[in-house]
């Protein structure tokens, strides 16, 4: 049995489908046989938003979004980040042991500062990483599931984990990412990965209509009946494999070899097993009331404190403190 720490940040009220299958779905699969750290990470969505209400229905709906998954809270801790402040008081120790030239070299201020002027930039997001490393290493865990744009986040936690290490006594576990090399590979819509940024997502809440609408989107190509089609090389294919299963895929891609049915119809299978898939969670989430999630929030926070503040002792105790 492994220790896992995951998160998703609330900068949207909601989830869209790449967030359930790159974040949600691998919590889904690992609950089943490892203790699965969930965090919402509201702090790091402070870089960014600094809207009052907007942050606080925004982590209330993103935990009911997951609890309407039906992830089990046996195996599964799900907290905000800031109701654990062994999170903060973490990074501000990596924060002295990071050398500037490190962040300036990492992701989230390179990317930052080619958007707009350094000046412009809060220093939250230039120590993005350290809190990223400290919200890793609070809970020593074994793996950390991230797409392939945060494994350099990953890399900084291994390196300043083995700094401190060194400089101290062995104190952090060093840990090691997983990455879903399978669903990172997956368009949507345009052929680009699922982002709000683009306009290009299909939100877990969307109703009937919007979700037809958004479907009928997906960019296709133009080719004639009977013609044969790779259907790996097809965005609208590549989508709707995630919703079937594998004798239906069967079926499709000899469907494709052949190409006797129209991007319409696949259109329309998409919709239809996307609208299946929502379903049960929408019925769930509209289910829950926004008390009994902040119940189960704050039993979870207890234990996730229990645990940050026993290995922050420990950490105190490594450096003469």
């Amino acid at each position: 049995m492994w220790t896992i720490l995951t998160w998703l940040k609330p900068s949207a009220d909601q989830i869209h489908l790449w967030n359930y299958f790159a974040a949600v779905k691998p919590v889904l699969d690992l609950q089943k046989e490892h203790d699965v750290f969930l965090m919402i990470a509201d702090l790091h969505a402070f870089t960014s938003v600094h809207e009052k209400d907007f942050i606080w229905k925004a982590n209330i709906n993103q935990a009911k979004i997951y609890l309407a998954a039906w992830i089990d809270l046996e195996k599964v801790t799900l907290f905000r980040q800031h109701k654990v402040p062994a999170h903060t008081e973490l990074n501000w120790i990596l924060s002295c042991l990071t050398p500037f030239g490190t962040l300036r070299r990492m992701h989230a201020f390179k990317d930052a500062a080619a958007k707009d002027k350094t000046e412009k930039i809060s220093a939250g997001v230039f120590n993005y990483p350290t809190l990223m490393a400290a919200d890793i290493l609070i809970y020593n865990p074994d793996l950390v599931p991230v797409g392939q744009d945060q494994k350099q986040h990953i890399e900084y936690a291994q390196d300043i984990a083995e700094k401190f290490n060194r400089l101290f006594w062995e104190t952090f576990k060093i840990p090691k990412e997983l990455i879903n090399k399978k669903v990172a590979k997956v368009p949507w819509i345009d052929g680009r990965k699922m982002s709000k940024s683009y306009n290009n997502y299909i939100w877990i809440l969307d109703d009937e209509n919007t979700l037809l609408k958004k479907t009928k989107r997906v960019v296709t190509d133009s080719i004639p009946l009977g013609t044969p089609k790779n259907p790996d090389e097809c965005n609208l294919y590549n989508m709707l494999k995630l919703f079937i299963t594998e004798d239906e895929n069967q079926v499709i891609r000899e469907k494709y070899e052949t190409w006797k049915f129209s991007f319409k119809e696949m259109k329309e299978l998409l919709y239809s097993k996307i609208l299946d898939f929502l379903k049960p969670i929408q019925e769930k989430y509209n289910s829950l009331s926004d008390e009994e999630v902040i119940k189960i929030l704050e039993e979870n926070e207890k234990k996730a404190n229990q645990i940050a503040n026993k290995n922050m002792k420990k950490i105190y105790e490594a450096i003469g403190m």
